[in-house]
């Protein structure tokens, strides 16, 4: 284990968490001729529109759950995609409670777990979505704290998330792998003083922002190697 590391904490949706699965798997269902080709547009605008609300209400003071965004942004895409289905709403929203992990992640857990890494979610998700989403995707038991920005009643990118980790573990800040797929999140980490890693899974461009991520990642695989040499 390496000596500097002590804790390796994981944004949730979209890093362990596929978020894409919900508009994929409804796609996929009988009766969705109508749509079923435009689901990545859906999808990519579902989860646009869920991060720009976040971004939005953290600036306005006007805190909700991320359910909430969640829905909205839904209700955002359905309409951009004129789609005025409610049966078809209500199956995405039930969908989004069932994502699986990555493929990688069970794995990638358990080597992180043998070399002794304490192990943690910092997420936008209220505590219930968080523990949904672990059991779901038959996660639990592996992590020692699922961390949500309800305990401080702002989203992230606000500093005061990313102290929860420091606040709740007991751990100071360079002690602390930060990995994400959202390079704003990642980048804001850095910025906070974690060192951070971002899961680049779709080869987008660097964001230009106030902090950097240390390390690039395609996939989580090879998050072990990487805490071990830290």
């Amino acid at each position: 284990m390496s000596n500097t590391i002590k804790a390796c904490v994981f944004d949730a949706y979209g890093t362990l968490f596929d978020v894409g699965a919900a508009a994929r798997i409804a796609a996929s269902e009988p009766g969705t001729e109508g749509w079923a080709a435009s689901w990545p547009q859906l999808a990519a605008d579902w989860r646009r529109k869920q991060l720009e609300y976040t971004w939005l209400r953290a600036v306005a003071g006007a805190h909700v759950e991320f359910w909430q965004v969640t829905q909205d942004g839904l209700d955002w895409a359905l309409e951009a995609a004129k789609l005025n289905d409610p049966a078809l709403r209500a199956r995405l929203l039930a969908l989004y409670w069932e994502l699986a992990a990555y493929p990688e992640v069970p794995a990638m857990l358990a080597t992180l777990a043998e070399q002794g890494q304490r192990l943690a979610i910092l997420s936008n998700g209220a505590p219930g979505m968080l523990e949904g989403a672990v059991n779901s995707a038959g996660l639990q038991g592996q992590f020692e704290a699922l961390l949500s920005v309800e305990s401080v009643g702002v989203f992230k990118p606000h500093a005061s998330v990313y102290d929860l980790v420091c606040s709740q573990m007991g751990v100071e800040k360079h002690e602390v792998l930060f990995v994400s797929s959202n390079c704003w999140d990642a980048c804001s980490g850095a910025a906070f003083g974690f060192a951070t890693a971002w899961v680049n899974r779709d080869g987008a461009p660097m964001d230009r922002l106030h902090g950097k991520p240390a390390y690039v990642l395609t996939d989580l695989s090879a998050l072990p190697g990487l805490a071990v040499d830290l």
